[in-house]
């Protein structure tokens, strides 16, 4: 089995969120399964600074090639990196990746993004045609890759091309919230002009032009992260305006399947993560402790472990509920917790943010960038993983919490839904604490929940062990993707 993922981001080489994470692992599970794997991103700025970072060598190929998009010709230069048993194909253009971020600076969404994307898209199908890799799927994530899937379809050109003709397209949707809106001219920049149909019903909202509209409709199976989301984006509460699109393609073509992301459990592992300050596992989770007082000293905490500490890495968006922690902190050092938040986001949360930690210094840190090694740490040395989404595809953040023994509190949304357990409700089997309103209430009332608990050193210890030994890895989710393309490929 032939497959090619095509995406906006993979780590370890360019993350911004947990897109990155499902296209560093799930492939590599793809190929222990007998596939054959290759990955088409963009070499970014991120890219080239990784690459030197981890001493990782490309090799430039001599094929060249040029895709006219309207007035302008974009000539693509293949670079090919190993990575295991993974062949990852960087498409290079510097006027186009070459930036200090990936998708947007501080200012918003870079203009030219359709030029970028779209030549992500149509440059995946000249690389793997240019490198004779026949895929017998192409898989495609979200909206920066939607475009291929409308072009097959759409273009005269690549509808017609035999090269394509047996390949079948399995298109991921990792956050609805983002849906690549354009103006209706980016239709003509890149020759999707033969279909009225496409103008008019497979790609138009509300004015606009939505590639991840086209995406879904020109897809021959679409699927989400887990299996709460793909049941949320059916309604209108969570669509984002594609709820009617979602439940036909659901209901009709029975072409919408939610599988929940995994993580990689070697990867993610506190007893042979070299971040850590002290390595631990189930038989001795006491060196967890030991963590948690290094990273107290570290943030100028008082470091004492009678405190328990609350931990989050998220992007400190509305998305990730950061607004409703804002209005709780009060309350959340009165009750006696600390609080240590890692990353970056709304100028105006993360300023907010900055000046709460000018009056709580002692109990409140906040690091407004992303490191690894030190999101490691907070995952390790929390006692408690905050996660209040509004929405959350899939949440992998908590899975990591759970793997490092960090209990999670989280709102019930999305694929929260699907690896959480509240163990207010069932002691036996419960991994951590849900609410269900989004508000200050319900937080501070989980919050007081966990606290009992954690007051109960033993019955916490117990918790502890539990959350560590949970599985959410690749295994049973790329067997699952495996056992899809089979009975896709099978079909005329």
């Amino acid at each position: 089995m032939k497959v090619l993922f095509v995406a906006a981001e993979m780590e370890p080489i360019a993350k911004v969120g947990g897109l990155a994470d499902v296209i560093g692992s799930l492939p590599e599970k793809l190929s222990e399964l007998g596939c054959d794997v290759r990955i088409v991103i963009p070499f970014y700025r991120e890219v080239k600074n990784n690459l030197r970072r981890y001493k990782l060598k490309t090799k430039t190929l001599k094929e060249k090639f040029t895709i006219l998009v309207g007035r302008h010709k974009l000539n693509g230069i293949i670079e090919e990196l190993s990575l295991g048993s993974l062949k990852i194909y960087l498409l290079n253009n510097d006027n186009l990746y070459d930036r200090e971020f990936i998708y947007s600076s501080p200012q918003g969404q870079y203009k030219d993004n359709d030029l970028r994307f779209g030549f992500l898209s149509l440059g995946a199908l000249e690389i793997v045609k240019t490198l004779n890799f026949k895929p017998n799927i192409i898989h495609c994530h979200d909206w920066h890759t939607a475009l291929l899937p409308i072009a097959l379809k759409c273009r005269k050109d690549l509808r017609e091309e035999p090269f394509f003709k047996k390949s079948k397209i399995v298109f991921t949707i990792h956050n609805i919230a983002y849906q690549g809106l354009f103006s209706k001219g980016i239709l003509d920049k890149f020759k999707i002009t033969s279909s009225s149909s496409l103008k008019y019903n497979g790609t138009k909202l509300r004015g606009k032009v939505n590639l991840l509209k086209g995406g879904i409709l020109y897809s021959h199976l679409v699927t989400t992260v887990s299996p709460s989301y793909a049941e949320e984006l059916k309604t209108t509460q969570y669509s984002t305006g594609l709820n009617n699109i979602l439940r036909k393609t659901s209901e009709q073509q029975n072409k919408l399947i939610g599988i929940m992301n995994g993580i990689d459990y070697d990867h993610w592992n506190p007893k042979t993560d070299r971040a850590l300050y002290v390595n631990y596992d189930t038989n001795d989770i006491t060196m967890k402790t030991a963590n948690k007082i290094k990273l107290k000293q570290m943030l100028g905490f008082n470091s004492g472990n009678d405190k328990p500490l609350l931990g989050m890495v998220s992007r400190l968006t509305y998305q990730k509920g950061t607004d409703l922690v804002v209005e709780s902190l009060k309350d959340i050092f009165e009750m006696g917790f600390q609080l240590v938040i890692q990353g970056f986001g709304e100028e105006k949360i993360v300023n907010i943010l900055k000046r709460a930690q000018e009056k709580h210094r002692k109990n409140l840190s906040v690091i407004s960038k992303f490191d690894d090694v030190i999101a490691r740490r907070i995952y390790a040395s929390s006692d408690i993983f905050l996660m209040p989404s509004r929405f959350e595809p899939c949440g992998l953040s908590n899975i990591i919490a759970l793997r490092y023994g960090s209990i999670p509190i989280v709102r019930g949304t999305g694929g929260l839904l699907d690896s959480m357990r509240d163990y207010t409700v069932d002691k036996t089997t419960g991994n951590g604490f849900i609410f269900h309103k989004f508000s200050k209430p319900d937080l501070l009332y989980a919050l007081s929940r966990a606290l009992s608990v954690f007051e109960n050193k033993v019955e916490w210890s117990r918790l502890v062990k539990r959350a560590m030994k949970e599985d959410f890895s690749w295994k049973k989710s790329s067997k699952k993707y495996l056992e899809l393309y089979k009975t896709l490929h099978s079909k005329k």
